[in-house]
C-alpha cells in the first residue's frame, strides 16, 4: 500500500546550498525531495533521541540505579498538594 503524502514543507535557501543538495542527491542516486526528506527525518530523530536517550558509563549507571532503588522518603508538601482541589477542574 502506498504512503499518502498530504503534507508539504518548503524552504528558501541560497543557490550554493541548493546546488550542494542537488549534487549530493545525484551522488546517492535519488531525487532532491527524497534526499531532503531523508536528511530532515534523520536529523529530527537524532534531536528527539537526545532528549530521551542518554548513555552512562558503568560507574554512573550503578549510581543511577542505586538512586532509583533507594527507599522512598516521605514528602509532606507533595502529599498536601494531593489533598487540594485541582486548579484546572
Amino acid at each position: 500500500m502506498a504512503v499518502v503524502k498530504d503534507s508539504r514543507i518548503a524552504a528558501r535557501l541560497p543557490e550554493d546550498q541548493a546546488a550542494l543538495i542537488r549534487t549530493a542527491a545525484e551522488a546517492e542516486g535519488t531525487t532532491v525531495t527524497a534526499f531532503m526528506v531523508n536528511a530532515a527525518v534523520t536529523r529530527a530523530q537524532d534531536v528527539l533521541a537526545d532528549q530521551r536517550v542518554f548513555l552512562l558509563d558503568d560507574a554512573t549507571w550503578a549510581s543511577f540505579q542505586a538512586t532509583l532503588d533507594r527507599p522512598v522518603s516521605p514528602k509532606p508538601r507533595l502529599a498536601a498538594l494531593f489533598t487540594e482541589e485541582p486548579v484546572f477542574e
